[in-house]
């Protein structure tokens, strides 16, 4: 292929690009960013449903159960569909308020199984204590059936046939197991309450029309003057308008009255669990979760080792919190654990914070869609000019600088997290001004010191920054990845911690491109088994970071992270990688994966993560559902405009120039690994970890796109950095920047 075709390969790459890369930029990269939430698990005690969960220890949750119970051992559920930290205010909502001075606080993340969690999902989602939905146009519960005192959900049989709605009625019949009754106030109280059958032993329409409060020792309220508001034909609208605000103070204000006219009829002593079930718009937030109890300290955080996090909680954990304050041992297939307080803040500073933390998540969420399209852009830009400049055997200074300052972007969008940004008036503009401004600074580093002068010097900086940042980050519990444009949020609720598919894809790549660069100086001074040593002992200390429950866990990552180990130590230990042997490494993985997930299974079902009822699933033989959704994500991100380019045209330049170095690249990456042969190693041991991570985790191509975003570009500096070849018989003579015909490298 000739140097004008390849040339007009990647011009019309970048036009693809360009093209694809418009209105779809926000939902592709919901897509590949938590392809987690489409396949139910990722980093959390929550899981779609459809997925049956894995079965915990009866007499271990019994104990837990009685020991958190209230002093009667009664408590009160009120559910408040839409209700935000932004809607409380003294002054508006005064029980609301007295009742935030009683309690402990939290937000709670209420993702269930589609992007935005409509009422009728977040009911759902408590009556089965798994993330569940409707499926279908979602708006309020319908109306319950009256049968003497109780009542029945009409169509519930209809609703437990559904995928997603396999276990509604579990935290109903729970309560009758133990031989309690319930009591609902509205629909979406009795949806909650509902035993197997669809019935509750007590209902009432209003607070006012239940005549005992202390008949049951389960009572829920559903509150939905605030979402009303949002129906249209007694269903959310598919992209619903937002009130006006003094529509939206006047039904919080009427939800507010709601509240505190059933707080006024809770018997003293009696628990009181609220918690905003469900979202009202296209963009979901994390919404209030509150606890009055003898368990709750006023002005605690409520966190749950569902997330990991001391201030949030999911749908999922409000089922196991109810029983629990109720003494009631939660069944086997509840998937959440009860809330729990951490440290005490004053009122004032507990709704400051979570409304912060809210206002940070959808920062985020907004703001990913167009930064990963400006990458996306910027990287396709970046290869193009450089095989521009490079094909007529250019070597500028400024190709060097933007081969670092592209691959120090992703660790950036993690280090800026260390900044306030968030306070800032524009937290977007600050967000991403932030990230520029730290990857600017990564490269006057990796330009700055003594390691300049080698061409492999400035590459390693970028590398060892990326790889010491999210091993930092793993060690001190993923505060970095959390809230972050190439991390995760709450508000989108696809993974709470550990490490995530694109920063596993970077760190993987770091590290392995960083040990490459010091087995290379190790193989030139003829220390060759200390360089093997060096690789493989690296290498394997960051895959078990990676994949360790409570740290990592991830699943996938470990998979993909050995082959790639295995392979750059081969090739730095001078032997030869056959097809045969990379499946075999690939095989490995899986074994080391499966040991790392059994002896989390072994653990208390409270202590487990995904990877430990993974294990469970497949022993009750129902993890296919799972793996279906996780492969139906993974080939979602194939088509991802702001991904696949990535790949295609950093891949094609890659090929390109060491297939035809002299009119590609004027033979920089050829001389590269000829002067650095240790090189090759780390990028090719990067890419094979890049190839097994898109195929084996639902992240997909996002996977590959952050192992080529990083790799490539070091690779292409120390190219530059390399001796210029001779040029080929009929080439132009290299263009030269600097006087007496030095071509000019980066310093």
């Amino acid at each position: 292929m000739g140097a004008p075709t390849v040339r007009w390969a990647l011009l019309l790459a970048a036009a693809t690009t360009l093209w694809l890369a418009q209105p779809a930029a926000a939902h592709a990269m919901d897509t590949a960013r938590t392809t987690a939430q489409a396949a139910g698990t990722a980093g959390t005690t929550a899981q779609a449903a459809g997925t049956a969960p894995v079965t915990r220890a009866a007499g271990t949750a019994g104990a837990d159960a009685v020991t958190r119970a209230s002093a009667d051992g009664r408590v009160v559920f009120i559910g408040v569909p839409g209700l935000h930290w932004n809607d409380l205010d003294p002054a508006r909502t005064p029980h609301l308020w007295r009742l935030a001075g009683q309690s402990a606080l939290g937000s709670v993340s209420v993702k269930t199984v589609g992007t935005v969690a409509c009422p009728y999902d977040g009911w759902l989602t408590v009556s089965a204590g798994v993330r569940s939905a409707v499926g279908h146009g979602c708006g309020l519960p319908p109306e319950p059936e009256t049968r003497g005192a109780g009542a029945v959900v009409p169509g519930f049989q209809d609703l437990r046939g559904l995928r997603d709605g396999t276990y509604a009625g579990t935290l109903g019949q729970a309560v009758h197991a133990a031989g309690q009754c319930t009591a609902a106030v509205g629909p979406g109280a009795a949806l909650a309450l509902a035993d197997l059958e669809g019935k509750v032993d007590v209902y009432a329409a209003e607070p006012a029309a239940l005549a005992d409060w202390t008949r049951c020792r389960v009572t829920a309220v559903d509150v939905d003057e605030l979402i009303t508001p949002y129906l249209s034909g007694g269903g959310l609208p598919a992209e619903p308008e937002a009130l006006a605000p003094a529509r939206r103070e006047e039904a919080a204000r009427a939800a507010d009255a709601k509240v505190g006219e059933t707080l006024a009829k809770v018997p003293a002593g009696t628990d009181v669990v609220l918690a905003g079930i469900g979202d009202h718009g296209t963009m979901p937030h994390l919404r209030v979760a509150m606890w009055k109890g003898t368990q709750a300290t006023p002005g605690a955080l409520l966190g749950t080792t569902s997330t990991r996090r001391d201030d949030i909680v999911i749908l999922p954990d409000i089922a196991p919190t109810v029983l629990a304050a109720a003494g009631i041992a939660a069944p086997p297939t509840v998937i959440g654990v009860p809330w729990h307080p951490g440290a005490v803040l004053t009122l004032d500073e507990g709704v400051a914070h979570l409304r912060e933390s809210d206002l940070t998540g959808t920062t985020v969420r907004s703001t990913t869609g167009l930064f990963f399209t400006g990458f996306a852009i910027l990287q396709v830009s970046f290869y193009v000019t450089a095989y521009l400049l490079l094909s007529r055997r250019r070597r500028p200074y400024a190709v060097g600088v933007a081969a670092l300052g592209v691959a120090s972007i992703p660790v950036s969008t993690y280090l800026v997290n260390l900044l306030p940004w968030v306070r800032a008036g524009v937290p977007a503009a600050a967000l991403v001004g932030g990230v520029l401004g730290i990857a600017a600074l990564i490269v006057l580093a990796a330009l700055a010191g003594p390691w300049r002068r080698h061409p492999l010097g400035p590459p390693a900086v970028v590398a060892g920054v990326t790889a010491a940042t999210l091993v930092g980050d793993l060690l001190s519990g993923t505060t970095l990845q959390f809230n972050s444009l190439m991390g995760y949020t709450a508000v989108v609720g696809g993974r709470y911690y550990g490490l995530a598919n694109i920063p596993f894809a970077l760190l993987a790549t770091a590290v392995l491109m960083v040990t490459a660069v010091a087995a290379d100086h190790l193989v030139r001074v003829g220390r060759r088994t200390v360089a093997v040593a060096l690789v493989s002992t690296l290498g394997l200390v960051a895959m078990l970071l990676a994949g360790w429950p409570g740290v990592g866990s991830d699943f996938g990552g470990v998979i993909a992270f050995v082959p790639g180990i295995a392979v750059t130590a081969m090739l730095v230990a001078g032997r030869r990688v056959s097809l045969v042997k990379l499946a075999g490494f690939c095989v490995l993985g899986g074994v080391v994966v499966t040991i790392i997930a059994v002896l989390d299974h072994t653990r208390p079902v409270a202590s487990q993560t995904h990877l430990g009822r993974f294990v469970g699933q497949v022993i009750d033989g129902t993890f296919l559902p799972m793996i279906g959704r996780k492969l139906g994500a993974m080939l979602n991100t194939m088509l991802s405009p702001n991904l696949m380019p990535i790949v295609i045209v950093g891949l094609a330049f890659l090929v390109f120039a060491l297939l035809r170095p002299a009119k590609v690249s004027a033979g920089l990456v050829p001389q590269a690994f000829a002067r650095a042969p240790m090189l090759r190693a780390g990028l090719v041991g990067a890419l094979v970890s890049g190839v097994v991570g898109m195929l084996v985790n639902d992240s997909g191509t996002a996977v590959l796109s952050m192992a080529v975003s990083l790799a490539v570009p070091l690779v292409l500096y120390a190219g530059l950095r390399s001796p210029m070849p001779e040029p080929e018989p009929g080439d132009p003579r290299p263009d030269t920047l600097e006087p007496h015909g030095a071509a000019r490298t980066p310093a």
